[in-house]
């Protein structure tokens, strides 16, 4: 008898993936070069800069940071998380009106709505000086709280943040089964109860992205701890690189800060387990909000107006006082290429970011595999490095091609090809992709979580190809993920500005140069115009959003 009868039965083959999921993972690397770039400066020997850092300043950095990030992820996460619920469950005065309000701080930059809470909680803003007016006080004979402070910072950025959560959990919430709310109801459950043991639980991905974005929003942010006299990662960074002149040291900081962004993540994904979460049927109602009566009547738009006004209402109204005060002194006409230069490369940076985000999501659902998922989780961690380390990052892969390209030129045909890629639009919408398709990928990735395996299965056993079936089915039902991730991107391209200042074209400024520009001489004032304008381009893809969102 033969060996192969005799032997065990081999285990069958397992497909190989098509060209267009393995060619994914090349574009994954590509984006990823920043990231490699960073920490390949990284594996440098530790120098005396380093040492300097890892003896005096780093435990500071790691309790500030970690605290400032704990912060801020429980305040937004509580008020993205239950603003959703109250908007989506529940009916009482203001709802309409609260469901697109809501959306307002993601237009919102976080350093310019620190530039405004400072100047009117400061003790010469006008918050204190009428409470001095109206008591006869003199400064230090009064209490008041701190804003340039650990605290002052949290509340700053989780108010400005928490659109993230509430975006991605009230999709979440409308998604899923409103017979479960009834059953639950049925029951004697309140629709508080409802909402920690029913509707959370269920939302939990949705959560866990919307807080991740947060966190790495956070973690990222320069301009609000800074002008806060924060030591974090990032102006440890900052500083590192751009003050003591250490690129490796600088490096090793980001490094560290990638580790620990990747070790969350990594941890909340264990805790989930096996577990799944989307709806076992859609054959259901369209979930119907509950009206609220007495107290909770009114209890309900206060919950939602506070985070908004917070958010969005107070220092928007501080930059509207400060503009008719004094304003930009440019002409409305010399605004145009400011703004359109914003628009432009917020609108290609989406539409490539969206793109990209459901090419790698698909692969990943489709043929998944270790490599994938790794590929995919590298890309997102762009999100949490600063946009200054991303820039220079993009500027050194560049910047070698560029110079590779120059002299194999010169050597074989003696001309020369000079700077194609560096310091070009290509390079600017390369570092924006870099740093903000972990934003796009988690939206889209938290849609697919809560689509059905069997969809695609169904489809397969009609006669669609893997490709059809994406196209026909899980294409249409996932279009709002796709909107919400396309809308993060704009508004967060619109706002960028590290990564705009370091690799732009010369003379190419967008409003966020603007606005830093004016800023950092202390001039608010004159920076209030262009940071409205940022804010009022905002508000159009969130209204678009709004509107997708009430259509479902």
């Amino acid at each position: 008898m033969s060996t192969a009868a005799t032997g065990q039965p081999r285990a069958p083959a397992r497909p190989r993936a098509p060209l267009w999921a393995r060619l994914s993972l090349l574009a994954a690397g590509l984006l990823a070069l920043p990231l490699v770039a960073v920490l390949a400066a990284a594996a440098v020997p530790a120098g005396e800069v380093w040492r300097h850092i890892a003896a005096t300043f780093l435990p500071e950095m790691l309790a500030t940071t970690a605290l400032l990030g704990l912060m801020v992820a429980v305040l937004a996460g509580s008020a993205g998380a239950v603003t959703a619920w109250l908007v989506t469950a529940c009916r009482f005065p203001g709802r309409d009106a609260l469901q697109v309000a809501l959306l307002l701080p993601l237009a919102m930059p976080a350093y310019v709505s620190g530039y405004a809470w400072t100047w009117l909680m400061d003790v010469a803003g006008p918050v204190q000086g009428a409470l001095r007016a109206a008591t006869g006080l003199r400064w230090g004979e009064y209490w008041f709280p701190e804003m340039r402070s650990l605290e002052g910072a949290a509340l700053v950025l989780a108010m400005v943040l928490y659109p993230y959560v509430y975006l991605i959990c009230r999709a979440a919430f409308l998604a899923q089964s409103t017979c479960l709310v009834e059953v639950s109801r049925t029951l004697g459950h309140s629709l508080s109860r409802v909402f920690w043991h029913v509707a959370l639980p269920l939302a939990r991905p949705a959560l866990a992205a919307g807080v991740a974005l947060v966190l790495m929003e956070t973690l990222a942010d320069f301009g609000t701890v800074q002008y806060f006299g924060l030591r974090t990662f990032t102006t440890g960074i900052y500083e590192a690189w751009f003050g003591m002149s250490d690129r490796g040291a600088a490096s090793q900081l980001a490094a560290l800060l990638l580790l620990c962004v990747g070790v969350l993540l990594a941890l909340e994904q264990a805790s989930r387990g096996g577990r799944r979460y989307h709806p076992m049927t859609t054959r259901h109602a369209p979930f119907q909000p509950v009206p609220l009566a007495g107290w909770k009547r009114w209890a309900a738009p206060i919950l939602c107006a506070v985070p908004l006004l917070l958010g969005f209402v107070v220092p928007a109204g501080t930059l509207v006082a400060l503009m008719l005060e004094g304003g930009d002194p440019l002409s409305p006409s010399r605004f145009l290429p400011f703004l359109t230069h914003s628009l432009i490369l917020a609108a290609v940076t989406a539409g490539l970011a969206v793109g990209l985000a459901a090419w790698l999501a698909w692969a990943a659902r489709l043929h998944p595999g270790p490599w994938q998922r790794g590929a995919n989780r590298l890309v997102g961690l762009g999100y949490a490095v600063p946009g200054s380390v991303i820039a220079v990052g993009t500027l050194v892969p560049f910047g070698l091609f560029d110079n590779a390209l120059d002299a194999w030129l010169r050597a074989r045909f003696g001309v020369g090809s000079g700077l194609l890629l560096s310091g070009t639009l290509i390079a600017l919408v390369f570092a924006y992709l870099a740093r903000f398709l972990g934003v796009a990928l988690s939206a889209v990735e938290s849609g697919l979580a809560r689509l059905k395996p069997s969809f695609h299965m169904a489809a397969r056993s009609l006669g669609c190809g893997p490709g059809e079936a994406v196209r026909r089915v899980e294409v249409p039902l996932s279009k709002g993920a796709l909107l919400t991730a396309g809308i993060l991107v704009f508004v967060d391209t619109m706002k960028e500005l590290p990564a705009t200042l370091i690799v732009r074209p010369f003379d190419f400024d967008t409003l966020a140069v603007r606005v830093y520009n004016l800023a950092s001489d202390e001039r608010l004032a004159e920076a209030s115009t262009s940071a409205l304008l940022i804010v009022l381009a905002g508000l159009l893809p969130v209204a678009a959003l709004t509107r997708a969102m009430r259509r479902g």
